[in-house]
């Protein structure tokens, strides 16, 4: 952190410089300390690492770019500043794009050699307070990370109950719905938490450079190899393989990866010795692998080695009952980030969370929340969520409050009672449209059959189905009756069961 004695690393084969820039940055109150080769510099990023890296693009060995890509897979946050002999746009532009945070000409101008490690060190600090919050975040449980919902409490049932095995787990859900939650929350109950768990987005990795991310390279395998590197199975090794997007996998690759988990052998790109590993797959995808799979879209053989065990990660608009404690989770964590003491939300504010449907998930509630803190002053009103109410198809309700429930009531069980009441109508609707089916209805909500099933019953809703049912037989003593079966009223009631005092719906 600025305020205390920063240590500059710089790298350079020019001693010169180096002697230039570490008499520059001594003078700032900073510590300095040089290499003069790349295999030297990592090592002593790997042993203690500096606060800033300075880094000659071309180096004997390794190259700065190089360096760079290593440094950052060891600390992420540690901010890298090129130097360069030439005023080579295209060579600083591609350092950019790649993590650097800035680049520095020779000959050195001494203001902004200063200028531009100051900034440096501040984006560094600011990555660092950051990295430490998620980490505060990601030893949270389960149930912190998302929520005290029924649907969360299924979650968490399911987590403990493979974490314990060794069985490959598919985890299905929407974008921004928790898929690396939950594939973490797997690795850090299991047998392997003390190991790496390493996560890979297949749909950020180009296809030609997908298997020597996974399986590694040897040495001049292809053009731009020009060191050993290690892959993301040897990385994992002991512990938990996580990759994100399987779908976006090509074929190709899947093949190779079956070939992996039947084996449990990698080979390098290039190279001729397998090498044992010994890792957990936890994969997840947006969209339905066995459906993919029937179609064509994903190998069949591959889905059915997977598919040992299934987690289904309902969408934020199914869990509603989750959106005031994330909400709150999410204010408080960028309170913390931004410095700032927004106290919370208004009430028109609260409405339009419950009533978005929240396309983008926990992911989006979590921006949506950041973004209205970094506006707001004292409260975040509508105007700081820049999001417009969302009403179902069909289906034009808004949640009033009626009379003075607050006298007896906490805010809590006020939007407790909204909610039930929203699911009320939604269900009741949606089973008349499905003349009763709630698989069908399960299916057009996007939600489990179980959950269905289960807020029917909850919520005390009589659907087509259970009015119809089959005419029961005759009973074989003459004179007993037959117990009637209870007909829901054109209000939405049960004969003898009072409606709620207020649904919210005019």
């Amino acid at each position: 952190m600025i305020g205390k004695k920063n240590k500059i690393l710089i790298l350079d084969d020019d001693r010169l410089i180096c002697t230039i820039l570490s008499t520059l940055v001594k003078k700032e109150g900073f510590e300095a300390v040089v290499a003069y080769e790349g295999e030297e510099a990592l090592k002593m990023v790997r042993l203690n690492p500096p606060d800033l890296l300075l880094v000659d693009m071309m180096l004997p060995g390794i190259d700065g770019m190089e360096v760079m890509r290593q440094v950052k897979e060891m600390v992420p946050e540690l901010p890298v500043v090129f130097i360069t002999a030439h005023a080579d746009a295209r060579g600083a532009v591609n350092a950019i794009k790649a993590g650097a945070h800035d680049y520095l000409s020779k000959p050195f101008d001494n203001h902004e050699v200063i200028r531009v490690v100051h900034r440096a060190l501040a984006e560094g600090d600011l990555k660092l307070k950051v990295r430490q919050l998620s980490s505060q975040i990601s030893d949270l449980p389960l149930k912190e990370k998302m929520g005290p919902s029924d649907a969360v409490a299924r979650l968490i049932s399911e987590v403990n109950r493979v974490a314990e095995s060794d069985f490959s787990v598919i985890i299905i859900g929407e974008t921004g719905a928790g898929k690396e939650v939950v594939a973490r929350a797997i690795h850090e109950a299991s047998p392997r938490s003390q190991a790496p768990f390493i996560p890979v987005d297949c749909g950020a990795i180009p296809e030609t450079l997908l298997e020597s991310e996974l399986f590694g390279h040897e040495k001049g395998a292809f053009t731009g190899a020009e060191s050993r590197k290690a892959g993301k199975f040897e990385i994992a090794q002991g512990g938990t393989l996580f990759l994100d997007e399987i779908s976006n996998m090509p074929l190709g690759s899947q093949v190779k990866l079956l070939r992996v988990l039947q084996e449990k052998k990698v080979y390098r790109v290039g190279g001729t010795s397998p090498l044992n590993v010994n890792v957990r797959l936890v994969v997840a995808s947006n969209q339905d692998l066995h459906e993919l799979a029937l179609s064509g879209g994903f190998r069949r053989d591959l889905f059915y080695r997977l598919n040992e065990f299934t987690i289904t990660i309902p969408p934020l608009r199914a869990r509603k009952d989750d959106i005031p404690y994330l909400a709150k989770r999410f204010l408080d964590n960028a309170n913390m980030e931004l410095n700032k003491q927004v106290k919370g939300f208004s009430e028109s504010a609260l409405d339009i969370l419950f009533s978005y449907n929240w396309p983008g998930n926990v992911r989006q509630l979590r921006s949506v929340i950041r973004r209205g803190v970094l506006l707001a002053d004292d409260m975040i009103t509508e105007k700081h969520l820049e999001l417009k109410r969302v009403d179902v198809a069909g289906m034009a309700f808004t949640p009033k409050v009626r009379g003075t429930p607050w006298k007896s009531l906490s805010l809590k069980e006020i939007l407790q009672q909204s909610i039930s009441a929203v699911e009320r109508e939604v269900l009741t609707e949606v089973l008349k449209t499905t003349g009763g089916n709630k698989a069908k209805a399960a299916r057009l909500l996007q939600v489990d059959y179980k959950t269905i099933h289960e807020k029917v019953k909850k919520l005390g809703i009589i659907n087509a189905r259970d009015k119809n049912p089959k005419k029961p037989k005759a009973p074989k003593k003459p004179g007993l009756p037959i117990k009637k079966i209870g007909i829901q009223n054109k209000e939405g009631g049960i004969p003898g069961r009072a409606l709620p005092a207020s649904t919210g719906f005019g």
